[in-house]
């Protein structure tokens, strides 16, 4: 990289966030201008720094980092993103990239895999890391499931809000529903609202009594 690249690192443990930002400091073409202890200052410091990447952290407090990585690609789309995280699984892979992430590493990546990833990213290009790429590769070449008819729903629920009460039932948080559905744990807030409004129902406890009693979910077996 010919020019310094502008980065902000977002990750909520301290120890790991300043390993970071001493590592980068290490490697060429490099400046961390900020650091963010979670997603909503992650937003905060790109809207006030405009650097040209973010090495964001998935899982943190208040905002985590797919719904940070969905604000900063929609409010400032000349900083890219890219995920640093401890997981690959699906739940977490493929809600970022949605999200607008453009690289995606794990915490076991080394320096020159991250410079890569910011050299990919800032030449328009994907900075995955080579599992990430085998993961998106299996999952182009997995079988289309088959299209099912919608069941009649009580209480004119869509198929989403019916979902989203099934998980609910099963004692999910919002935060997994929407990594569950790869949707932001705002859109669950407007799934949830929605289907209480429309089944007039006032806490979790009530959701799950009315998943049960319409067949939308299975008690547990004693």
């Amino acid at each position: 990289m010919s020019e310094q690249v502008r980065v902000v690192v977002a990750d909520d443990q301290t120890v790991v966030r300043e390993g970071i930002v001493m590592l980068l400091g290490l490697l060429p073409g490099m400046e961390v201008v900020g650091s963010a202890g979670d997603g909503e200052e992650a937003v905060r410091l790109v809207a006030e720094l405009a650097p040209d990447v973010v090495l964001m952290d998935l899982r943190m407090p208040r905002v985590d980092g797919v719904e940070a990585t969905r604000r900063i690609r929609a409010e400032h789309p000349g900083t890219q993103v890219v995920v640093l995280t401890t997981y690959a699984d699906d739940a977490s892979l493929f809600p970022a990239l949605k999200a607008g992430a453009r690289g995606y590493l794990t915490k076991d990546a080394g320096g020159d895999e991250i410079v890569r990833a910011v050299e990919a990213v800032m030449s328009g290009d994907a900075g995955l890391a080579p599992q990430v790429q085998l993961r998106l590769l299996e999952r182009l070449s997995e079988p289309a499931a088959p299209a099912q008819a919608p069941a009649d729903l009580p209480d004119g629920l869509t198929a989403r809000e019916a979902e989203v009460l099934a998980h609910i039932a099963d004692g999910l948080t919002n935060t997994e529903i929407a990594r569950a559905l790869q949707v932001s744990t705002a859109t669950v807030k407007t799934h949830i609202n929605n289907l209480f409004a429309k089944a007039g129902l006032k806490d979790r406890t009530q959701a799950v009594r009315y998943a049960y009693r319409h067949g939308l979910a299975e008690p547990p077996r004693r």
